[in-house]
């Protein structure tokens, strides 16, 4: 039995959707990240108990970093996005979260630009709150090595524990997808890592091209990430908005999973890679629920792409990302001030 709801709630479930390719579906993922980093904090005397603790979130870790706050008897405020609507943003306040929210942008850059400058207000004005930097700070990688323990027993149990693995996630801060794949390279380092992001992101090279409606995606960013580790990567995709929702409401539609956006990138991306490479299991990460998505995405799913005819353009290097969907073997190299390293060892 669970103490506390955040617990109960940070723990996934396993789908297989086909013979290679198992959902891991969360309904908030990034509270694992949450507890863990602060339960770290207390531990270590950083914090205590009472003090506030402040980030800035686009939805799913204002949430966790809530949860975590109630579970250790924090305080909690969080500068919002403007893509936290109304359900979210009223059950972060009765959680006990005070919550600014940005106006609304027209862009990622300029709602990611607002946040970071209202946090830096705050820590200014307020010496007493604890800036958790979920974005920059690498303790937010240690809740996922319990979620690469659960992996590894549940497709031991199976049946697929014998098989190479592949995990396929949105990038996002980089500490989800980083951390799970890090988790479990410790015991096998062939495990291959592929990401998803959306054009616009600055985070692999495609700020030079713009889709509006991929400021809902959570995926990518348009300022640099810490927590993001280039070299862990060996694929990346590149998704725009209309394939996006095109992957979510086929996962939907033919397995009842009703997930947000960047599980429907995922699913997109993790199915095209599993017909290619047959032997590996496929993880599939979805990271949230689609409550968030409704309007934007599921009602309007019969303006969805059939996502069954969709494919990538492949490239060798970010110069050539072309819209609405790029892929690349990144090969765990590094990217630094916009130019791609030497290659890692070939997997």
């Amino acid at each position: 039995m669970h103490e506390h709801i955040a617990e109960a709630l940070s723990v996934p479930r396993l789908v297989r959707l086909s013979e290679n390719v198992v959902l891991i579906r969360f309904e908030t993922m990034k509270i694992y990240s949450a507890l863990a980093a602060v339960r770290a904090l207390l531990d270590a005397g950083i914090v205590h108990r009472g003090q506030t603790l402040l980030d800035s979130s686009s939805g799913i870790y204002a949430v966790s970093l809530a949860l975590a706050c109630h579970r250790y008897g924090m305080r909690c405020h969080i500068v919002a996005s403007t893509t936290v609507d109304a359900t979210v943003r009223a059950q972060l306040e009765v959680l006990g979260a005070t919550v600014e929210q940005v106006p609304p942008s027209e862009d990622l850059r300029q709602d990611q630009d607002r946040r970071v400058a209202r946090v830096q207000e705050l820590l200014a004005e307020r010496p007493d709150v604890h800036w958790m930097r979920q974005y920059h700070d690498r303790i937010h990688y240690l809740g996922y090595a319990e979620v690469a323990g659960l992996v590894t027993e549940e497709l031991a149990g199976a049946g697929l524990g014998g098989r190479p693995l592949a995990v396929v996630g949105g990038v996002g801060s980089g500490a989800s997808t980083g951390g799970l794949a890090g988790f479990l390279r410790r015991h096998d380092d062939s495990v291959r890592l592929v990401g998803v992001q959306p054009f616009g992101s600055v985070t692999f090279g495609s700020e030079a091209h713009s889709d509006p409606e991929a400021i809902i995606a959570g995926i990518g960013s348009a300022i640099e990430f810490g927590n993001v580790r280039h070299e862990l990567y060996d694929r990346l995709h590149w998704i725009d908005f209309t394939h996006a929702m095109a992957g979510s409401v086929r996962l939907l539609r033919e397995h009842a999973v009703f997930a947000g956006l960047s599980t429907g990138a995922a699913h997109l991306v993790g199915g095209w890679e599993a017909e290619r490479d047959p032997a590996r299991v496929h993880l599939v990460i979805a990271a949230d629920t689609g409550h968030r998505y409704v309007e934007r995405v599921f009602a309007r799913h019969t303006e969805a792409l059939d996502a069954r005819g969709l494919a990538p353009v492949e490239i060798a290097d970010p110069a050539g990302l072309v819209m609405p969907w790029s892929a690349m073997s990144w090969d765990r190299r590094t990217w630094q001030h916009g130019a791609l390293t030497s290659s890692g060892a070939a997997r």
